[in-house]
């Protein structure tokens, strides 16, 4: 209550009331705290999970991490351990630099505790991503990196794109996310149907076995929509089990509208590009079981999509996931959720 009052409110105010401006202003501030590594060790011990887990045979020392988009470029890498995440999904990176889609491109809706964002993969690229790896060291918690194709790329081309930032970043990457599933660079959710989907699995699954050579591969996993049909997911679970796909992230954000709250309909509707936060909760939930019940928990999911409060986390750790991660719901709960979902995780 004491974040949502007074430190929400303050940072929601920064960048003149511009999200965007907001966030790379946070992004930065959090930049120089992880440079600080005493004031991030104390703060991980407030916030920080208890118990750890391995998933897809990489040891976590939590449950919850923070999603993709929240920090794409490795700006703030060493900062959010002491935020209590036990990982880190930097990206989405793609292999060329790109600025994005035209601003404005990121509207809060509060009183649907929701984001709508198009903002179109914009990030450094995947070389300078490796670079600001390299420079920054190991975050102290595993590190995920999310891949995606650049705009400028034809679909027919895509897998030479997504091979490309595989290879850049393999030497830092716990595991990679196959993003194929935002709603904002043209074309790319198509990479979920099947044959292509497969295709694009395949020879991404050849390329860290080549990298491995006598050591494990690193996991890849599938990020998936929420706005796939049941029959669509079944899918896309078929080309995992072809291709030893190691986990599942259900789900992005979603094109739908419901669940917002009255006051910000209107907006939300005018707004174009995936809604994220808790309207989106109960679907998210949806796709984690129907996951769970298709692979008979075979399958690792990690759970993202309107975890706001403990209840939510509890509900999403019931419907099958092995992890979770936080955006939206971080930006309005702040650390006080990840404590509260660190809680969630360490009683299971």
């Amino acid at each position: 209550m004491v974040y949502r009052q007074f430190s929400r409110s303050v940072l929601f105010k920064l960048g003149g009331g511009d999200p965007e401006v907001a966030h790379e202003q946070v992004l930065r501030g959090l930049g120089r705290l992880g440079a600080v590594p005493p004031a991030v060790d104390a703060l991980a011990r407030v916030f920080g999970p208890r118990t750890p887990r391995t998933v897809f045979g990489v040891r976590f020392p939590g449950a919850v991490g923070l999603g993709a988009g929240a920090d794409k470029d490795g700006t703030a890498l060493r900062a959010w351990r002491g935020l209590g995440f036990g990982f880190v999904e930097v990206g989405t990176v793609t292999r060329h630099p790109q600025p994005g889609n035209p601003k404005p491109r990121l509207r809060r809706l509060v009183e649907s505790g929701a984001i709508v964002n198009r903002m179109g993969f914009n990030n450094a690229g995947a070389d300078a991503l490796a670079a600001t790896l390299t420079r920054q060291g190991p975050p102290g918690v595993p590190l995920g990196v999310s891949i995606g194709k650049s705009k400028v790329t034809p679909v027919e081309d895509a897998v030479e794109d997504y091979r490309y930032s595989l290879r850049a970043l393999h030497r830092f990457a716990d595991y990679f996310a196959i993003n194929v599933s935002s709603p904002n660079t043209p074309g790319l959710r198509g990479l979920q149907d099947k044959e292509q989907l497969g295709e694009l699995v395949g020879e991404l699954r050849r390329e860290v076995e080549a990298l491995a050579g006598e050591l494990p591969p690193t996991p890849l996993l599938v990020k998936i929509a929420p706005d796939l049909t049941d029959a669509a997911v079944s899918d896309v679970l078929q080309v995992c089990a072809d291709h030893s796909v190691a986990g599942l992230i259900a789900t992005n954000t979603t094109l739908g509208r419901d669940g917002l709250a009255p006051a910000d309909r209107e907006v939300g509707l005018a707004e174009a590009g995936g809604l994220s936060g808790r309207p989106l909760a109960e679907r998210a939930r949806q796709v984690v079981s129907f996951v769970t019940a298709q692979t008979g928990g075979e399958l690792p999911v990690i759970g993202v999509g309107g975890i706001t409060d403990a209840d939510s986390a509890a509900r999403m750790f019931d419907a099958g996931a092995s992890l979770v991660q936080l955006y939206t719901g971080f930006i309005y709960g702040g650390p006080p959720l990840v404590r509260a979902v660190n809680r969630v995780a360490d009683s299971r």
